[in-house]
């Protein structure tokens, strides 16, 4: 039989709202444990819940995000369950009427066509408390942080639209951008402000049945969950060669050994209606003032940098994959450097020096006037390739303009035709095997004696009017 997989996925992403979604403690992920409590979040007798306006903003802007349909009302629910994670015993949550529905992403598939994968609805919800497990003596023990209880989420619940682990990770890419887009989440997975669980069955190609789904969880970026789904669809269609039974129950991912393994049964808990929570009522002025708080977002922010910077797409999109290097490209470019320039420099220059740095591009000391001041007098040849990229490495430990830093280390780019064409002789007559060669037709012989002029020239020479100057003596 030919088989396919369905694939959906519930996505949680943690907002990065100043308070927790119900009180007023600190909403600060990677503070020491049982420092942000209150009686609200501990859910201490007598203690009412406070709905936080900040989250309510961020979540909604997140949902026009994705192209979701606002409800005009939501409300929580308590999802009821019992687990040492959630003091109270129920978890605040809208599991029957959400803020948003209907929303959508277009990906590009494996195949370069466009695909729309639907997103089912987005509902708010509170986080619950953090398990640590440790080892005391011989004995496993299970401690309690409490500083996450009660952080403002938003459950993003997918179609089961997708088919293949591809078609997942560029979801999970393209709602990653869109979310950073608004600034409602860093969204980042190896940090834990977005989780995803992921649910795959297996059918008929053809079918439109949906069959018995697993969930897997503990995956903490894009490619582990591109594995663990790809480990799945290969388990489960196994299972299904063999007659063995699948059943509904919860896996988790080993990303050491690349395989999923038995967690336990599949629960849902009673969701009721909670009292202790007003109505959300949105109005259509409120709406409107939201959508225009949302920022121009990435699709349309490429095809604008194709049109007014006239750079290629793969260009334009590498630029507006994140909020921050979009920013920071348009005002390098609005101080007069090259667009084109500036987009291949970000790309291949600055991003990896700060990947290595562990530095955020917001945060870098290389501002995009001094960067700009830097590919200027590239542009300007008064420094060569070479020489910029050993200035920019000195710009992150300087506060030496481009300028002071060439003028410091003899950077300077050698220009002069009488000291070059000097320079290319003495080549020339070094090297009589390198010049016959050339002259017998070897391009590479060209390359070799260019190269010995740089070198004698420490790096400082154009290496433009040396190629020039060379051929010029040569034929």
């Amino acid at each position: 039989m030919n088989y396919e997989a369905v694939i959906g996925l519930e996505i949680h992403v943690q907002l990065n709202c100043s308070t927790k979604m119900f009180c007023d403690c600190p909403n600060i992920p990677g503070d020491e444990p049982n420092q942000n409590t209150c009686p609200i979040c501990l859910w201490m007798p007598g203690a009412l819940p406070q709905f936080s306006q900040e989250a309510l903003e961020k979540a909604t802007l997140v949902c026009l995000a994705l192209n979701c349909e606002i409800q005009k009302q939501s409300a929580f629910d308590q999802k009821v369950y019992y687990y040492p994670d959630l003091p109270k015993g129920f978890q605040l949550s809208q599991a029957h009427r959400p803020l948003a529905k209907n929303g959508w992403m277009d990906i590009v598939g494996e195949d370069g066509n466009q695909k729309k994968l639907r997103i089912h609805h987005i509902h708010m919800e509170e986080d619950v408390a953090k398990l640590v497990h440790e080892i005391e003596g011989r004995t496993p023990i299970s401690l309690v942080d409490f500083n996450r209880a009660g952080s403002p989420l938003v459950e993003i619940v997918s179609e089961p639209d997708m088919r293949t682990p591809y078609d997942a990770m560029e979801f999970l890419r393209r709602l990653r951008t869109q979310i950073r887009y608004t600034g409602s989440s860093e969204g980042s997975m190896e940090q834990g402000t977005l989780r995803v669980d992921a649910n795959i069955s297996i059918r008929q190609r053809g079918s439109n049945e949906l069959n018995t789904k697993v969930e897997v969880k503990n995956m903490n970026s894009i490619r582990n969950v591109g594995d663990a789904i790809a480990y799945e669809i290969k388990r489960q269609t196994e299972c299904l060669k063999t007659g063995e039974p699948i059943l509904l129950h919860t896996r988790l991912w080993d990303p050491e050994k690349h395989i999923t393994t038995a967690m336990r049964g599949k629960f849902e808990g009673p969701c009721v209606p909670d009292p202790s929570v007003p109505h959300i009522i949105i109005s259509d002025k409120w709406l409107c003032h939201m959508k225009s708080l949302l920022p121009e977002m990435p699709n349309q922010k490429t095809q604008r940098f194709i049109k007014q910077y006239g750079l290629v797409h793969e260009e334009a999109a590498f630029m507006t994959s994140e909020r921050d290097i979009s920013e920071y490209f348009e005002v390098v470019v609005s101080k007069k450097a090259s667009a084109r320039t500036s987009a291949h420099w970000i790309a291949t220059q600055l991003l990896p020096i700060l990947k290595d740095r562990n530095q955020k591009i917001k945060e870098n000391p290389v501002t995009p006037e001094r960067f700009a001041q830097l590919l200027l007098m590239l542009e300007h040849d008064e420094i060569n390739t070479n020489s910029a990229k050993e200035v920019l490495i000195r710009l992150f430990d300087s506060d030496r303009t481009p300028e002071e830093i060439v003028e410091k280390f003899g950077f300077k780019q050698i220009s002069d035709t009488s000291e070059i064409s000097d320079l290319v002789e003495k080549v020339i007559a070094d090297n009589p095997s390198a010049v016959a060669n050339y002259r017998k037709g070897h391009e590479k012989a060209l390359g070799f004696l260019i190269g010995q002029a740089m070198q004698a020239s420490q790096g400082k020479a154009n290496p433009k009017r040396i190629q020039e100057i060379l051929m010029e003596k040569l034929n």
